[in-house]
């Protein structure tokens, strides 16, 4: 019997083992999907203790704690409670979590951040609190969690209207004389932001999107007067922001639009939301593709990485929703159609000789395998941007939000495998609100190499410590820095 958490855990074969050990173990983390605060980076915050780091901001706790009967969130998610009542909460939930992903995270944390190898508790918790305090107070700030995690590149997620002042600091504090000087053995993490206009494609919901419109006004020093205007903005902010270091941009949609419209037509749709005019879905939808494709062009233009987050259904509680607002953890995988209109959309970029790198996210399992032949449709050729990439231009992404666990993991491997090259794959991303969430990466690794250890144990693969040694090595971070463009 194996020990819980050891040295070989989720490692079943002595292939497995030498490969994660050997390979996987060493590589730097490469995070190029986050939720992660950049002003706590460029503050180098320190967390006052482990209900801040570990609690707050964490809707995976909050859906475990609600569904342990605990009274939730506003008390023990908001802040209202006291931060050792949030802690003790999720004490007392931990042991219900068994065979939920959060049960393996939440030990992977303890032990990789504290040393801490007892299991949580109501009865461990008091001295769990107590060290991890101590640690986060003395040894713990967010850049030395960084460094000790050995993460050389992360990207955050930001709304044009962000002034990115953030990301300017973290640039100039990496680029000093003393940031140079110090931790010679590993740079400082290379931090990008990431262009996500959601918001631009809600004109349906006036209340959300004029107060938004008005401050895109404000930081782009545009008059938006019109659709052409509003482009101009929405340019403008693009522009600033891949000067500071933007590799990517970000779209949650429930699916994609692809039902193609001439400007002339976007523009009376976007001057009927500026009116508060009622929209019908068919006006959303032809807009929405019309903006979608504009942004498409810009980051082919500029050599950026688009991701594709479909089919989330989200805030499906209005009771919720309309207590505790959105993001809260009350959403739930959707079962909306993805393949016609996603197709439709790549097709249409395509043919405008204006497809970028893109990362396609599902969030339905029953997406894995349409998700990953499209991707494997809208590769290198005449009419795309990447033609020159080493890696696959389009990408079946990583398993994504409740999809992020040791089945999701396997299926979405297994997929890519077998309809796709593993070998270009970019790897994994936390997509996470956390700076306890690294050893996700971990998690992964350890789940890619027993995956493949156990093919060459049965003989499905060649026993070829060179051949699979540079598979999972290029899997676990080299081909997303590749792919981004940054961090190498």
């Amino acid at each position: 019997m194996s020990a819980f958490l050891s040295d070989d855990f989720l490692l079943n074969s002595e292939t497995a083992r030498r490969l994660y050990h050997g390979h996987a173990a060493s590589q730097p983390i490469v995070d190029y999907h986050t939720h992660l605060s950049a002003a706590d980076i460029a503050g180098d915050r320190r967390f006052n203790n482990l209900a801040e780091i570990w609690i707050d901001g964490d809707h995976y706790k909050w859906r475990a704690m609600r569904a342990c009967g605990n009274e939730m969130p506003d008390r023990y998610s908001s802040g209202d409670a006291e931060p050792y009542d949030r802690f003790i909460t999720w004490a007392r939930t931990v042991p219900h979590t068994l065979r939920n992903p959060l049960y393996h995270w939440t030990h992977l944390e303890l032990q990789r951040y504290f040393g801490i190898t007892e299991l949580l508790n109501p009865t461990t918790a008091p001295a769990i609190w107590q060290r991890a305090n101590a640690m986060l107070q003395e040894k713990l700030s967010v850049r030395q969690i960084l460094r000790k995690f050995r993460v050389n590149m992360l990207c955050t997620t930001d709304d044009p209207v962000d002034d990115l002042s953030a990301h300017r600091r973290i640039l100039e504090a990496n680029a000093a004389p003393s940031s140079k000087g110090a931790h010679l053995e590993q740079r400082e993490p290379d931090v990008r932001p990431t262009f996500r206009p959601d918001r631009a494609l809600q004109l349906d919901d006036p209340a959300s999107f004029l107060p938004w419109l008005e401050k895109l006004r404000a930081v782009s020093n545009i008059d938006i007067r019109n659709l052409p205007t509003f482009l101009d903005a929405l340019r403008q902010r693009h522009d600033y922001f891949a000067k500071l270091g933007c590799r990517a941009s970000d779209h949650g949609l429930t699916r994609c639009y692809a039902k193609p419209c001439t400007q002339e037509d976007a523009s009376l749709v976007f001057a009927k939301a500026v009116e508060q005019e009622a929209i019908s879905p068919e006006e959303r939808e032809s807009y929405g593709t019309f903006l979608m494709l504009f942004f498409g062009h810009l980051d082919a233009e500029k050599g950026w990485v688009k991701q594709l987050h479909l089919g989330a259904r989200r805030n499906v509680s209005s009771r919720a929703q309309e207590r505790y607002g959105p993001d809260s953890g009350f959403d739930a995988i959707g079962d909306y159609p993805q393949g016609a209109a996603l197709t439709k959309y790549l097709d249409l970029l395509q043919c405008e000789n204006a497809l970028p790198r893109m990362v396609l996210y599902n969030s339905n399992p029953a997406d894995y395998y349409c998700f990953a032949t499209i991707a494997g449709s809208f590769q290198p050729g005449e009419s795309t941007q990447n033609r020159n990439a080493t890696t696959s231009t389009v990408q079946f992404g990583p398993s994504w939000w409740f999809l992020d666990q040791k089945d999701g993991i396997i299926d979405q491997l297994n997929a890519l495998s077998s309809v796709g090259l593993l070998s270009k794959f970019v790897g994994m991303t936390t997509d996470s609100r956390s700076f306890m969430s690294f050893p996700r990466h971990e998690y992964f690794r350890r789940i890619l190499c027993d995956l493949i250890g156990g093919e060459v144990e049965r003989g499905e693969l060649p026993n070829d410590d060179g051949l699979l040694g540079q598979l999972v090595e290029d899997i676990c971070g080299r081909n997303a820095e590749a792919y981004f463009g940054i961090g190498g």
